[in-house]
């Protein structure tokens, strides 16, 4: 009897520790302080809900636009905005188009809006497949279709035409596309001139300088030529693109894309043109 009653009390002894410890545990798993979030769903998250009071009910939640404003994540006007540029316009707003200023929100509050802004513009473009062949179309920009001839890409090329190094960091192979085979779609156009001398000697490019004296011309080797108005018999001036305006028929849609993949993959390798402005010639 005795003995049975040593192993009873033992046994509850030892049912009562493990309940206790138990509980211990649990206790400590509920007052334990959660795990941090990863760093990169926590990074906007605070400038994610900013825009979403204060931007979404125009731009929409993911900033493609509505029927109230446009899209600012893949069109290439807001894309080529600097972020200095990004700042001042979300402070100040844009008169006369229906954009507020927002510099109640404070410098901290735009800057990360800003950031976020960035960061889903370059989600956007990076995310995008390639619709070619990057190495055919490194082949045609430095060939055929002659685009080296005035531009410059990764460190080769001409540069009579803007860089298109990083190019393919603000537009889309659409837009790309756009611009080499439609006039229209060029966001620049320069004055240009054909000037020839009394001699007869003939010389065409870009104006890059002009007075009433004298006229200095950019040819398409890159060359300047400075060239005084009293030794020249014509200057017949047009207003336009160097680019030749028949792309559409001499180049196929599979190389319009190759070349398009071309400039699109070299955005990993260029340095960001945040505060660059490019023509899209």
């Amino acid at each position: 009897m005795k003995f049975q009653l040593i192993v009873n009390k033992s046994a509850l002894w030892i049912a009562g520790l493990l309940i206790f410890f138990a509980r211990l545990h649990a206790s400590s798993q509920e007052h334990a302080p959660s795990s941090p979030p990863p760093a990169h769903s926590s990074r906007h998250s605070g400038a994610q809900q900013l825009f979403a009071t204060t931007c979404a009910a125009c731009h929409g939640l993911d900033g493609m636009g509505s029927e109230r404003a446009p899209d600012i994540i893949t069109n290439p006007q807001a894309q080529k905005l600097s972020p200095s540029g990004m700042f001042r316009l979300i402070s100040s707003g844009l008169p006369g188009t229906g954009m507020p200023g927002f510099q109640r929100l404070g410098k901290p509050a735009i800057t990360s809006l800003v950031a976020y802004l960035k960061n889903l513009q370059g989600k956007k473009l990076s995310g995008a497949p390639l619709p070619g062949d990057p190495q055919r179309g490194e082949m045609l920009f430095f060939g055929s279709a002659q685009c080296s001839a005035c531009h410059m890409a990764a460190g080769r090329g001409g540069f009579i035409a803007p860089d298109l190094s990083a190019y393919g960091q603000a537009h889309t192979a659409e837009r790309i596309r756009s611009a080499i085979t439609d006039t229209a779609q060029r966001d620049s156009a320069k004055t240009m001139a054909t000037a020839i001398t009394a001699s007869g000697d003939q010389y065409q490019g870009i104006i890059r300088n002009e007075d009433n004296f004298s006229l200095q011309l950019q040819s398409t080797d890159g060359v300047f030529h400075f060239l005084l108005k009293a030794d020249l018999k014509t200057i017949d001036r047009a207003r336009g693109s160097m680019m030749p305006s028949d792309y559409a028929l001499r180049l196929s849609e599979a190389q319009l894309n190759d070349i398009a993949s071309y400039l699109l993959n070299l955005r990993k390798s260029s340095t960001p043109t945040a505060t660059q402005h490019q023509d899209d010639e």
